[in-house]
């Protein structure tokens, strides 16, 4: 895993249509690396890796540049910003974190009520929260903010113990980070068509433009999902029981069986496990249901695209910072170039 990519990555702010930061770091990274590199209408990156073979497969790997976030709506009479989300995030984390507003990265906190105050046990909604920047008016505010700017996580990238990292947007850093491992690697029998998209958290955007641009033949989504692979901690002591995790951390690369937007085609699914045993990768299975990538917008594009999503797991996504190990990263990029090599032999 490169440590110093994933957290130039993790640290840049890119929430959902305003991704430019991040893409000047991936284009800076993947120069020299791939040919006819263009950013499309909507901002996402493409790219192109030739193979080898006489007869080229077109795989298009894709990976989202977007994060969750926020945006400023309006702002009160005594300062206070109004805000409202930009793709899926729980209330029940929002009081007393750190954000970044606008292109200036003016440092805020949501506000909480202390708790020499009372004990509020319920949730309050976002739309009673405030965002406080420090502001004495609502024309001091003004000065420094305006509605439309875009608000992200105020949190930083470390290297933990053991090969964990934690970081802010691993989803979907981290699987823009291996993209770029994968173009600076190879080569490969197949073309590789590289798309680093906009606009996933809102509605799998980035990602029609892309393959409807890029004609692949099959695609693979390059994720990070959700490791709920932790003791229910909210429970009391005793009653404490392992949940059903949809992954575990250091279980491997998680391969995606259904989700909301997408049924992964059996064959294609065999195939990459398959793969994964011959070559002593781990693996793991995502059963659940909930949740979306850009695989759910790539398969319905042109005559349909065949499509795999490939995960790394990682605790606590869609929020400030998230827990991912190295190994599961390694194994995720060992998988996808072994794919690579095999999908010549794929048949559909």
């Amino acid at each position: 895993m490169n440590l110093d990519l994933l957290k130039s990555l993790s640290e840049a702010h890119g929430i959902s249509g305003k991704e430019d930061a991040v893409r000047k770091i991936i284009l800076g990274a993947i120069d020299g690396h791939a040919e006819d590199i263009r950013i499309d209408p909507l901002g996402t990156i493409t790219a192109l890796k030739s193979g080898t073979a006489k007869r080229k497969r077109r795989v298009m790997i894709a990976a989202h540049m977007d994060e969750v976030g926020f945006m400023v709506t309006g702002v009160d009479s005594d300062g206070l910003l109004r805000f409202t989300p930009v793709g899926g995030i729980d209330d029940r984390i929002l009081p007393a974190l750190r954000v970044r507003i606008g292109a200036n990265a003016i440092p805020g906190v949501i506000l909480s009520t202390p708790i020499h105050l009372g004990r509020d046990q319920n949730v309050v909604k976002i739309s009673s929260l405030r965002i406080d920047i420090g502001a004495s008016s609502k024309d001091d505010a003004n000065g420094k903010v305006k509605v439309g700017d875009m608000i992200v996580f105020d949190s930083y990238f470390a290297e933990m113990r053991g090969g964990m990292v934690r970081g802010k947007a691993l989803d979907d850093r981290a699987g823009c980070a291996l993209l770029v491992d994968v173009l600076r690697g190879g080569p490969y029998p197949v073309d590789v068509l590289a798309a680093f998209t906009v606009q996933e958290e809102i509605g799998l955007r980035g990602a029609v433009v892309a393959a409807q641009t890029l004609q692949p033949d099959l695609a693979l989504v390059l994720e990070t999902t959700t490791a709920n692979d932790i003791p229910n901690a909210l429970a009391e002591p005793d009653t404490r029981e392992e949940l059903n995790p949809t992954c575990r951390i250091l279980g491997g690369p998680v391969l995606t069986v259904m989700d909301r937007s997408l049924v992964v085609p059996p064959k294609l699914l065999d195939f990459a496990r398959a793969t994964a045993e011959k070559h002593s990768i781990p693996y793991q299975l995502k059963t659940t249901p909930g949740g979306g990538t850009d695989g759910g917008s790539i398969h319905m594009t042109n005559s349909g695209v065949p499509t795999l999503v490939i995960s790394n797991p990682a605790r606590y996504i869609h929020s400030p910072v998230a827990f991912m190990h190295g190994q599961d990263y390694d194994n995720a990029l060992r998988l996808v170039q072994a794919l690579l090599h095999d999908l010549q032999e794929f048949s559909s």
